[in-house]
């Protein structure tokens, strides 16, 4: 963990400190406040983030763009597997070129620029300034037969909204990557507990976003008009923006201390692979022993370091890897969780009126509905009640009783927290397959189509929902905990980068493992259903799961305790010792 710096010592070289005057009680009162500009920033920058990607595929798939299902639910993997897989970049050039804080500017304005796309579609003129006319293929009435050819191969305005989602991606990956050990930077001078509270209401100021976004965009872009709910997305990122703008005099800044991927590189190269090092040699006789710092007098980490940060690098990669599973599991919630909930009887709690015409829920009987979106809002309540809860009350119990005292025993319950909350999700699938066979259903209109689903309550989720949510604080938190905090200081973007990273690659492959069972012969495979999961076997995927998730998370304990047990040496013997943070 890194060590608060005492108030005599000098920062690092080209560090900022900030500009306000201050009094004796005055460096606790600026920490604060720079941290909680940090959390407004990124609760605004994730209600605009949701906003966009809630209903993405309704945008394109409905009257605007009139995209085929398919195409518009590609468009939408493509830019959230974007925005986790892309965070490496935006920490990188932090890490070498610009410095967190004007990564943090730029991506920033890049996203207020990129999300502008969205509203300028939302209307007649700007969609013609863009993309041009809507082709006449797509505004006759689609063909009511099977055998229907499709009007045309590629979507209307696809390369432009592609190229627009990508940099949108671009920017919310480079935010994310950056803004949490930016964060986590002001509140270092707080002592050594500042962090671990920080990074708990970072998560909760995430959540918080996810709520506003959910309850009041997705509601207004799928009730009024997209014009309406994009706009207010703009709005969001424009004022995180100015907001982190305004808040400059009370950051601490760091310059770019360069990063040593190259440098890591070549030391794995130089471990795993000798006999292409040796080629390697031979070609370059005088360089190819030596690393950048050897080469030149290039301010940066010395030679000992780079092989100490190495082995740190080693140390820490496989326990980031090993979560992987658990985010295959965590990002169920947002997919056959939503899925399960939508075949089990939805409670009437909305009524309806003449004048919605949104895409929702409800029972064919009464047409009382509820927003699709809003089934995401229960882990996101889950957790605004739980992180005050572990922050308040919890973590200072743990600290008493001297109970997980490290960030891996916390990640390694939060997998057993994970892996019981998708055994619950198999069993109540189970229970509810039974009623199926028995012919006991009740039909509930979803938009267009028309769903049969049990006489269970969607209530009776609210356990998996419960233990996926306190999976979270356990295994997420302390996750964002110890990137920041185990990372060399010159790949602190980049590390933070590859956990967001590996989330969305445990996103990807949860995805595949789906559409491989969905093949013929597949558990998942129910052609006569059209939409519906009445004749699959989805418990059996969620029991996969969980049986995936036990043995890696035993994986994960057996790496966690090597991990714990080594001592952490310093980078040399002659030289300070290593800053992480």
């Amino acid at each position: 963990m890194p060590r608060p710096r005492a108030q005599g010592q000098p920062r690092g070289r080209g560090e900022r400190q900030l500009l306000l005057a201050r009094s004796p009680r005055g460096p606790r009162r600026w920490r604060l406040a720079a941290a909680a500009a940090v959390l407004l920033v990124q609760m605004l920058e994730r209600a605009a983030f949701f906003g966009v990607a809630g209903n993405l595929v309704l945008y394109l798939n409905g009257a605007t763009f009139n995209w085929d299902g398919e195409q518009a639910s590609r468009a939408a993997l493509v830019f959230l597997g974007a925005s986790y897989l892309l965070a490496p970049v935006g920490g990188w050039l932090a890490d070498v070129y610009l410095g967190r804080f004007r990564a943090i500017t730029l991506s920033l304005l890049l996203y207020v620029v990129t999300s502008s796309l969205l509203p300028a579609t939302a209307f007649p003129d700007g969609r013609r300034s863009f993309c041009g006319e809507l082709p006449e293929s797509l505004l006759t009435t689609a063909c009511p037969l099977p055998g229907c050819p499709r009007p045309l191969a590629s979507p209307y305005c696809a390369p432009t909204l592609y190229v627009g989602l990508l940099l949108l991606a671009l920017a919310a990956s480079s935010v994310r990557s950056n803004l949490t050990s930016f964060g986590a930077d002001q509140v270092m001078e707080l002592g050594r507990h500042a962090n671990r509270r920080f990074f708990n209401w970072f998560y909760w100021s995430i959540n918080v976003g996810a709520v506003l976004s959910l309850l009041v965009v997705a509601f207004i872009q799928q009730n009024i008009s997209f014009l309406m709910g994009y706009s207010i997305v703009v709005g969001c990122v424009g004022l995180a923006f100015f907001t982190f703008l305004f808040s400059t005099p009370v950051f601490i800044t760091k310059p770019p201390t360069g990063s040593q991927v190259s440098s890591m590189l070549k030391l794995a190269l130089q471990s795993c692979c000798p006999r292409l090092w040796c080629q390697q040699s031979a070609r370059d006789p005088q360089g190819a022993d030596l690393l950048p710092d050897q080469r030149s007098p290039q301010p940066g980490p010395s030679p000992q370091e780079d092989i100490a940060n190495f082995r740190l690098l080693v140390k820490i990669l496989p326990v980031m890897v090993t979560l992987v599973p658990y985010w295959m599991v965590y990002f169920q919630m947002q997919s056959t969780y939503v899925l399960q909930g939508l075949h089990l009887h939805i409670p009437n709690i909305f009524p309806s009126y003449a004048g919605n015409s949104s895409t929702a829920l409800g029972a064919l009987d009464n047409g009382y509905k509820i927003p699709e979106a809003w089934l995401l809002l229960a882990n996101v309540v889950v957790l605004l009640i739980l992180v005050p809860v572990k922050d308040h009350l919890l973590d200072p119990l743990l600290l008493r009783c001297k109970l997980l005292t490290s960030a891996l025993q916390k990640m390694a319950l939060g997998m057993f927290f994970g892996f019981a909350s998708v055994i619950v999700a198999g069993f109540l699938e189970m229970k509810r397959l039974e009623y199926i066979h028995d012919n006991q259903t009740i039909a509930q209109q979803i938009g267009e189509n028309v769903y049969y689903a049990a006489p269970l309550s969607i209530w009776w989720q609210i356990p998996q929902y419960l233990l996926i949510g306190i999976s979270e604080i356990f295994a997420s938190i302390p996750g964002l905990e110890f990137a920041y905090s185990e990372a060399p200081r010159s790949m602190q973007g980049a590390i933070m980068g590859i956990f967001f990273c590996l989330s969305g690659v445990g996103s990807l492959l949860g995805s595949s493992l789906e559409a491989l069972l969905s093949l013929p012969g597949g558990w998942l495979h129910c052609p006569k259903d059209y939409g519906n999961i009445n004749n699959c076997h989805l418990d059996l995927y969620f029991f996969l799961l969980a049986g995936i998730q036990a043995a890696t998370a035993l994986l994960f304990v057996w790496i966690a305790a090597r991990y714990d047990r080594a001592a952490p040496a310093p980078a040399c013997q002659s030289c300070p010792s290593r800053d992480r943070g």
